[in-house]
């Protein structure tokens, strides 16, 4: 568990369509994924609702993604690579030190974006009356019965990203699903509890200069855990990338989760 911790959510190459001159190229795959499409830049297995990072967690895993741009070549010199950090950007909630930033990417303290759409992250969980602050990564223990709700405030920077673009969120998401250990077969991909608890489009979240804040109360009925995700787009679920989507035009983010783990009631 302190070596192999996940896997990574978007891939790199992620400027496949892109010719030296910033045109598009409608012949190519994004992220190099031309049997398996990326959905919105992100592998299938981090962006399908319920798919096999949904399986991972719900059998109780503590497994992360990050994003890599995976540098080779950057596409103005004939290659299918941004920079490091031009376009995917893994956010370590961490000290700038190696070894706290090691230490937070094994605990999951990490969320990821494409385009600069999402630069912060911050969650309170409210447990019957009392707000805590938590971060992706979190292992959380509440009694059975509570009263529990969830905040979540984003930032979304008015500053251009490296495409001289500003993207605005159009929506975040709370996903939740049942936590039930090792699943049965050993082949399971898939996670048939996970749901979007809440969806908060742009107009429904008060926002204060670049922070957009969410808030929803959560049902719980046993051990669960809780990411999040947006887009600058009105895609309810992330659609598989046609052949020539520009990168910059199709953007999300991504939390790891919390994990709630749900007791007996107190008292």
């Amino acid at each position: 568990p302190r070596v192999a911790i996940g896997f990574a959510g978007a891939p790199g190459h992620q400027a496949t369509t892109l010719a030296p001159d910033g045109s598009q190229r409608a012949d190519m795959p994004r992220g190099g994924y031309g049997a398996h499409p990326t959905r919105g830049g992100f592998d299938p297995m981090t962006a399908e609702l319920g798919g096999l990072w949904d399986s991972l967690l719900g059998e109780g895993r503590r497994w992360w993604i990050t994003a890599n741009s995976d540098s080779h070549r950057h596409y103005t010199e004939q290659g299918v690579d941004f920079w490091p950090g031009e376009y995917s950007k893994t956010w370590i909630h961490a000290a700038s030190s190696p070894g706290q930033v090691f230490e937070a990417l094994r605990g999951g303290r990490v969320f990821v974006s494409t385009g600069d759409l999402v630069t912060g992250l911050s969650m309170m969980l409210t447990i019957d009356g009392e707000a805590n602050e938590v971060w992706p990564g979190d292992t959380v223990r509440v009694a059975l019965g509570a009263e529990i709700s969830l905040t979540v405030t984003v930032t979304d920077p008015k500053t251009p990203n490296a495409a001289g673009r500003a993207p605005e969120l159009a929506r975040l998401d709370i996903i939740v699903g049942n936590v039930e250990g090792p699943a049965m077969s050993r082949t399971a991909d898939v996670n048939r509890s996970t749901r979007v608890a809440a969806r908060f489009a742009r107009e429904d979240m008060l926002v204060n200069d670049e922070n957009l804040t969410g808030r929803s109360a959560l049902t719980l009925r046993g051990d669960t855990y809780v990411r999040l995700r947006g887009t600058n787009t009105g895609e309810l679920e992330p659609e598989p990338d046609p052949r020539g989507e520009g990168p910059w035009d199709d953007l999300w983010f991504y939390s790891n989760p919390i994990f709630i783990e749900v007791g007996g009631r107190e008292g």
